[in-house]
């Protein structure tokens, strides 16, 4: 997942009536050349020009870049009707220093969070046997599942960080974010990047929200399917047990290994499995297509400002789904989304130029990952 916020120039002041029209003019002599202006408007700060292109999106937007780029101006290329639309905002580059440190010190404390979390999850013989064990041997136990799921969450967000650096952007290293056991079962709330800079069309926009859940994919699925190998069938424990819900893909991929569970039978599942269960789950938030969401920009690459309309059928169907299912989780993510993630996202700097026809492709295969990695009722009491 991704925090794109836009930051404009510390201490900048919106400058008077009288200096934006200066300015308008100066920046209107700066891209006529590339730029047709047949009319402007100058809204709250921001500079509106109206006209066409003299040459493809593409190169415009470079040679636009470079000319305003000294006046502390970014430009934004939409349409409006049949207008092409400059839209010139006062942003400017963020500069901040690196804090690797902070980094590190995160990623630490979730290694233990989820150290701790895993200890609680049982299936693996040879780590089992740590528990037993006297002194800090103990605290080795949750390592099958502390290791998979960090390998999942740290190949997701670099997936979003070389993609971002590949495409000139400025971006953090990964924040992971630990979370006390057994308040939150897994250790840690996920982690995330921060993105300084705004995507420069819908292309690079797609492949650096796209990057993250498939390369997360790439370990969870092999995760998966070798802990699931390490499973086994067990005779229903009479104490009660908690369940993870199966998604289409999880009930597949146990079919395939085990055939069809007896009802007396419980699925024993390793460490390394539930690990790969919760990057499923987190995989399958971050896809939904609402606001800044990792699917939400997806949606924006494929439906352009049509994204706020899928936004709002998702949390429709979210919260649909807590009424079928009962699950108050449905309604816990609806609102969480609603009121923390939001409807909208920034768009890139070239929302001219379409998606390619690869990568809608792409992204469509996307959506219906979502649907086959949601599991309807996602924790259950047996």
């Amino acid at each position: 997942m991704r925090l794109w916020p836009f930051r404009g120039r510390p201490g900048r002041v919106s400058p008077s009536s009288q200096e934006l029209l200066v300015t308008e003019e100066v920046l209107r002599r700066s891209v006529e050349d590339v730029f047709v202006v047949r009319d402007c408007q100058i809204r709250t700060g921001i500079i509106a020009f109206r006209g066409e292109l003299r040459v493809e999106p593409p190169r415009a937007l470079d040679a636009l870049i470079a000319r305003l780029r000294p006046f502390g101006y970014t430009p934004f290329l939409a349409t409006e009707g049949n207008a092409v639309v400059l839209q010139v905002w006062p942003l400017a580059a963020t500069v901040e220093r690196a804090r690797v440190a902070v980094n590190l010190v995160l990623f630490l404390l979730t290694c233990a969070s989820t150290l701790v979390a895993g200890a609680f999850f049982s299936g693996s013989p040879t780590f089992d046997a740590l528990a037993r064990s006297p002194g800090v041997g103990r605290f080795f136990t949750g390592i099958p599942f502390a290791f998979t799921l960090l390998a999942i969450l740290g190949v997701h967000e670099f997936g979003h960080y070389f993609t971002a650096r590949h495409y000139g952007a400025s971006v953090s290293l990964p924040y992971f974010i630990p979370a006390p056991p057994p308040i939150f079962l897994f250790g840690t709330l996920g982690a995330i990047i921060r993105m300084r800079s705004p995507a420069k069309d819908r292309n690079s926009l797609f492949d650096i929200a796209a990057a993250g859940p498939l390369a997360g994919l790439a370990v969870a699925i092999p995760a998966i399917v070798l802990g699931l190998s390490w499973s086994t069938v067990v005779p229903t424990p009479p104490g009660g047990y908690i369940e993870f819900g199966q998604s289409l893909l999880m009930r597949f991929l146990v079919q395939l290994r085990f055939g069809e569970i007896p009802p007396d039978m419980v699925l024993y599942t390793h460490p390394m499995a539930d690990a790969a269960w919760a990057g499923f789950l987190v995989t399958a938030l971050n896809l939904f297509p609402v606001g800044q969401l990792d699917g939400g920009r997806i949606a924006y690459a494929l439906f352009g400002r049509r994204h706020r309309m899928v936004g709002a059928i998702t949390l429709g169907l979210l919260t649909l789904m807590g009424l079928l299912t009962g699950s108050l989780n449905w309604f816990v993510w609806a609102g969480l989304i609603f009121f923390l993630v939001g409807m909208h996202h920034s768009p890139p700097l070239d929302d001219l130029t379409p998606l390619s026809p690869g990568r809608r492709v792409v992204g469509f295969a996307c959506l219906i990952l979502l649907v086959l990695l949601v599991p309807p009722v996602p924790i259950e009491l047996g």
